[in-house]
């Protein structure tokens, strides 16, 4: 097979040395995952926001937080009240943003250090500690393990609200999430054997 060097020069002869810098081309993309983190952070704290002046009478912000979380049934046409299951969902609701906002960083850190540039953190005090052992198939893994966490979420949120969902959407986001589990065991068991056929051809 021909070196991708020139044996002259040493240096990545010019059709490798393009393909190779193509990869700078998923730098808008991580870019955009920012921003689109920074909308979720904004989200975040509106959805706070309401929630405390729902907790202190505003009764216009309870009205948008159950148009939310979809609970405006559950009242029959009365004015809604913040009660328990409402604040439960607001707050499962916010969690469930946490969560997203933490497999954009997973997404954005990771691809970023494995798929474009390495990001020099060793030693840095902040550095997350997924991140000095990171490589594909390792992200693969964590971030099916972080969509479980948020399906999870979304399966609970739709249980305690489920008067207000339909036989068949319980049925089907319950089989989504169980698709979701065996695909990240699917996942997991496959990086597991490939670790185990690297090591033993060393």
């Amino acid at each position: 097979m021909k070196s991708l060097q020139d044996p002259l020069s040493g240096r990545m002869r010019p059709l490798p040395r393009l393909i190779f810098a193509s990869r700078w081309l998923q730098l808008p993309l991580y870019l955009g995952l920012i921003l689109a983190q920074g909308v979720y952070v904004f989200h975040f704290w509106v959805e706070l926001l309401h929630l405390i002046e729902a907790a202190f009478g505003n009764q216009h912000a309870l009205e948008l937080l159950v148009k939310s979380i979809g609970y405006k049934d559950a009242f029959a046409g009365e004015a809604p009240k913040l009660t328990e299951t409402v604040i439960m969902l607001v707050v499962l609701g916010l969690i469930d943003v946490v969560m997203i906002s933490n497999l954009l960083i997973m997404v954005i850190v990771g691809g970023y250090e494995t798929f474009v540039s390495r990001m020099d953190l060793e030693g840095h005090p902040d550095q997350p500690e997924w991140l000095s052992h990171v490589n594909a198939s390792v992200l693969k893994v964590k971030l099916a393990t972080a969509i479980i966490g948020i399906s999870s979420i979304h399966l609970l949120k739709t249980f305690i609200n489920a008067e207000n969902y339909s036989d068949k959407v319980l049925i089907a986001q319950t089989v989504i999430h169980i698709a979701f589990l065996f695909s990240a065991m699917a996942i997991a068991y496959t990086d597991k054997l490939m670790s185990q056929s690297t090591a033993a051809a060393h």
